[in-house]
């Protein structure tokens, strides 16, 4: 890192808006009318938020609650709360009453800012027992005369006066070290109530250093925004795209897709849910037009995966766990060459084809970052193939999030690179030996960008770290040969059978979603002889496939007749060929109702809160098992 003794995010901001203060920092809509904003008037906003702040006695050391969505004032908040040394407790503004008034009383909040009048209504029965000094609302009517504690954005930031001499001050302004907290975010909490990852300056400034030279960002590049800027994820990747001068464009769920033909972003960072939500858009397009063009498609898809897996065995850019004899070697890169040779035609064809697909993700899109969670094989090879560049990142809360990536310096696909730059990886065994290159274990790291712990959980930060003070992912991964790392699994989320057998649900459920009728899938099966599954099916879909399977359909599409066919077509999926067990079979299935939902069932990154579905669907799955 470089000074980093004295570099803070704020002392980065102010240097971004010094050097690059004429660009297009943000772009952003309200209806239908586009703001774009310079970094020059994004420095103005800051240094009148911050100056507002101040007044009503934010501080070195106060925390800060703030539940808003994605939009402009969140970084300006966020910016202007790191200026006066102040820590951000930040969250999205569907988070539930309890979880909200948890994480205010357990970090300590003297402060809150609501984004809306809506989400103050929410939170109505924790601001009467937490008696906050002062409660700022985002966007809203003045509230200052009815509640002198209560005032709007527009309110305080109405006089916009300010003398130079005040600018300069703010800008000559030292109040933190990079030691000094920088905010503390309480995670998604799939495990249960959310524990709060206290994070530095320090930490996030090496993320900020390292990223920008793995994916050769400059300022000329535009990133488009979706996921919750209160995740490390999303938040680091908008304190990235600063630091390098470079544009954000806001976009949201339901407008992703036409601000990605609009906008036509270099660089998309987000969560596999979205790119398997992109995926199944392609797709269903597709099978609009005419089956016949599905198929060629798909002939298509497989011809240029085949083709670019080829290339890469020639190359050496597979993943390599044990070591494989030289003439072995040789022979499987000839028998390659050979392939290549015969799918040249296809994949040349395929390439033209595709460059329609390329245009539904703007057509401008140099990198697919990809992170916040496992992106399935599948997507992975579907999203190469089409011609996109991935960037598979490995992250945690607990990292700012950075560990790893198959950034722009690593082409070994199927992994997620090696490690940051500064960033330890080692594999290890329950017993804390470490485990040798192709050995499956529990994932540790040590480096810049690991937290100093969870705030006042002294308990967890013991169990968090060895005694060589590597922190405990509780990932499973191996390391190939020339160190990439590869997931394999989550200790927690593991199944174990009645018979000791250990199963990995995310691959399972991977495999089970690929099937163009089923939303999503949730296996289970602790302690039992087999495996079951809680499935959210498509009914329009699975109709569609009942109906070409059988000439004469009758059958409601939640009777037992179609759910044992589901399951004989999900069964063909987890076969020995494609490195399946026998026992990781489905022994019986249930569906579903009602999609799953953000703040129940889903984490604000789409990751599945297993203890919330076991418990929320307990007779459910007690019933698959009798």
């Amino acid at each position: 890192m470089k000074n980093e003794d004295k570099r803070t995010v704020f002392s980065v901001f102010l240097n971004t808006c010094e050097k690059y203060k004429d660009n297009i920092a943000y772009k952003y809509k309200i209806g239908d009318q586009e703001f774009q904003v310079t970094y020059k008037k994004f420095l103005e906003d800051v240094f009148l938020l911050s100056k507002t702040f101040k007044k009503h006695g934010i501080k070195k050391g106060t925390k800060v609650l703030f539940i808003s969505d994605n939009r402009y004032a969140w970084i300006v908040t966020d910016i202007a709360i790191s200026s006066l040394g102040a820590i951000l407790v930040p969250r999205g503004s569907d988070t539930p009453l309890d979880e909200m008034q948890y994480i205010a009383e357990h970090s300590g909040s003297d402060y809150a800012i609501f984004e809306t009048e809506q989400v103050l209504d929410t939170a109505n029965p924790m601001i009467k027992s937490l008696k906050f000094k002062t409660i700022f609302l985002v966007e809203g009517e003045d509230k200052s005369k009815l509640f002198s504690k209560i005032h709007t954005y527009n309110e305080i930031m109405g006089d916009r006066t300010y003398t130079q001499e005040e600018l300069d001050i703010f800008k000559e302004s030292k109040v933190c070290t990079s030691e000094d907290l920088f905010t503390i975010i309480y995670t998604s909490g799939t495990t249960g109530y959310p524990k709060g990852v206290m994070l530095t300056n320090k930490n996030l400034i090496h993320n900020m250093d390292v990223i920008p030279d793995l994916i050769q960002l400059t300022d000329k590049d535009h990133w488009l925004s979706i996921l919750p800027a209160w995740h490390i994820f999303e938040r680091t990747v908008e304190l990235v795209a600063m630091a390098n001068g470079s544009t954000l464009v806001y976009s949201t769920v339901k407008t992703f897709g036409a601000d990605l033909e609009e906008y036509k972003p270099t660089i998309v960072a987000t969560v596999p849910r979205v790119w398997e939500s992109l995926y199944a858009k392609v797709m269903n397009a597709l099978q609009k037009q005419s089956e016949k063009k599905l198929k060629m498609f798909k002939i298509l898809v497989r011809a240029s995966a085949s083709y670019n897996r080829q290339l890469r065995r020639i190359k050496g850019q597979l993943p390599e766990f044990e070591k494989t004899p030289f003439f072995k070697k040789y022979f499987l890169k000839l028998g390659s060459l050979f392939k290549l040779i015969a799918l040249s035609p296809l994949k040349i064809l395929a390439m033209k084809k595709f460059k329609a697909v390329q245009e539904k993700f703007g057509g401008q899109l140099r990198l697919a970052v990809s992170g916040g969670g496992s992106l399935p094989g599948y997507l992975e090879d579907w999203l190469d193939a089409i011609g996109l560049r991935i960037v598979n990142a490995y992250g945690m809360t607990e990292c700012a999030p950075a560990i790893a990536g198959r950034a722009l310096n690593c082409e070994i696909f199927g992994t997620l690179g090696p490690a940051v730059p500064e960033t330890e990886i080692i594999i290890s065994d329950e017993h804390g030996n470490i485990l040798p290159e192709g050995t499956e274990g529990e994932i540790l790291v040590k480096g810049p960008q690991v937290f100093p712990g969870y705030y006042n959980l002294p308990e967890e930060n013991e169990k968090s770290f060895n005694k060589d003070g590597y922190f405990r992912t509780g990932d499973l991964g191996m390391l190939t040969l020339t160190g990439e790392l590869k997931i394999t699994g989550r200790i927690k989320d593991i199944i174990v059978l009645a018979n000791g057998e250990n199963i990995d649900p995310s691959r399972i459920e991977s495999a089970i979603t690929m099937l163009p009728f089923v939303k999503d899938a949730v296996l289970v099966g602790q302690d039992q002889k087999n495996l079951a599954a809680l499935i959210i099916p498509d009914l329009e879909k699975l109709k569609e496939h009942m109906e070409k399977k059988f000439d004469e359909f009758k059958h409601e599409l939640t009777s037992k007749h179609v759910m044992d066919h589901v399951k004989k077509d999900i069964n063909k999926l987890l076969t020995n060929k494609k490195g399946f067990k026998s026992h990781e079979k489905l022994s019986n299935l249930s569906f579903l109702e009602k999609d799953f939902k953000l703040g129940e069932e889903l984490t604000n990154t789409l990751k599945k809160r297993r203890h919330y579905i076991e418990k929320k669907y307990k007779e459910i799955i007690s019933s698959l098992f009798k």
